[in-house]
């Protein structure tokens, strides 16, 4: 498999050359400068495609082409942002790159509470409290209808712990969860945000699966006509937050998608931090399920709360609870399958990581630290290596 790595660009603290030497060859990147729907322009691209290969590295994986928030909820300015969509992946094919991840999330990217959850060991994980995040959906953010979907004892728990916080830990929640992660499309003030969420009081998960239905059907003839493969993230996590509906969250919602309009360029990004925080989620039989359509795979572990399995915060890469031995072993069927038989490479790579060592003093993006992806990424490699060798290569 192809060992890729996350890169924000000439402003990321970690740099190419460190990216060789943590061992990967390809990076994963976009123009993060670029407001969402604007067409990114063919010398845009080539001078950032040049970056890297001047560097000894490939640009694997477009992550991401945002999808805009029109678009998702089928707004009439949908349609010329599609074309402006579609314009952008021929850009990208005139430069030679192939792969695009993207996502159909509601407003928000991942989502999480803590930036900075101390580890028994002093790493430092993402993490999410569904304590904490009740506390900000009832009492921080008030949210209209938000109190019909507590019980009483979450309710009494929100205040327990929002008395506890001081105001800049109260600030501090309130800037993790809506001022924008590491490839979040926006960044919001609480009253933008309320503004943003009452823009989807009508749209349930009905509506939404039909709004990107109407986006596969016109974008993915335009993305198999150039030889690009569409790979859709799942939610994160993969359930409705703050009354927006999640359509990517699980193998039957998977199924949809790639049924809606049968075509190799319609696939999907592997993410087993993301599918493996429910229980209802086996990877394993999944990696197997979609293999043909899996375009892209993001590698990483979450560990579940005691208690309540909505709380949870992300293990060292082949701990928690995602069988990596398992989800390994069949994506390297997949490749010799397409070794045999024909197909595209299978790009990888350490999805977030433990800032450990060194990271802790770095400022680096939240989830994207040199030491911690480094070492996820050579226990992944490690693991591929000791699957081939077992099963014959």
């Amino acid at each position: 498999m192809e060992h890729t790595w996350r890169w924000f660009g000439p402003q990321d603290a970690v740099s190419l050359r460190e990216i060789r030497q943590a061992g990967a060859t390809g990076v994963v990147t976009a123009l993060h400068d670029l407001p969402n729907g604007q067409v990114w322009p063919i010398a845009a691209i080539r001078e950032r495609k040049q970056l890297i290969e001047t560097a000894g590295l490939s640009w694997s994986v477009v992550e991401s082409v945002p999808v805009h928030e029109s678009i998702k909820k089928g707004l009439p300015e949908r349609d010329a942002l599609i074309a402006s969509y579609c314009q952008t992946l021929r850009n990208l094919s005139d430069c030679g790159i192939d792969t695009v991840c993207y996502n159909f999330m509601p407003v928000l990217d991942w989502t999480r509470t803590d930036l900075a959850y101390e580890l028994p060991d002093g790493a430092l994980a993402l993490r999410f409290d569904q304590v904490a995040f009740a506390a900000f959906d009832l009492y921080l953010l008030r949210r209209p209808g938000a109190e019909q979907e507590y019980g009483d004892d979450e309710k009494a728990q929100a205040a327990r712990y929002l008395e506890a916080l001081d105001t800049a830990a109260r600030e501090r929640l309130i800037n993790t969860l809506i001022a924008g992660l590491p490839g979040a499309e926006e960044h919001y003030t609480l009253a933008q945000f309320r503004s943003v969420l009452a823009g989807y009081a009508e749209i349930d998960a009905a509506q939404l699966r039909k709004h990107l239905g109407y986006f596969l059907k016109a974008v993915i003839p335009v993305a198999e006509s150039l030889g690009i493969r569409m790979a859709i993230h799942p939610d994160d996590p993969p359930r409705p937050l703050l009354g927006l509906p999640r359509v990517v969250s699980c193998a039957d919602d998977i199924e949809w998608i790639l049924d809606i309009i049968p075509s190799q360029a319609n696939g999907i990004t592997f993410c087993t931090g993301s599918l493996g925080v429910s229980k209802r989620n086996d990877l394993v039989a999944m990696a197997r399920r979609f293999a043909r359509h899996i375009h892209f795979a993001h590698l990483r572990a979450t560990q579940s709360e005691a208690g309540d399995e909505r709380s949870f915060h992300e293990a060292s890469h082949l701990s928690g609870s995602v069988d990596m031995v398992g989800v390994i072993h069949a994506l390297i069927e997949e490749e010799r399958r397409r070794e045999r038989e024909g197909g595209a490479r299978l790009p990888l790579r350490p999805d977030h990581g433990h800032h450990i060592l060194d990271d802790q003093q770095r400022k680096t993006a939240p989830g994207y630290p040199l030491y911690g992806r480094m070492r996820g990424l050579a226990e992944l490699r490690g693991v591929e290596l000791a699957v081939r060798q077992l099963t014959g290569r």
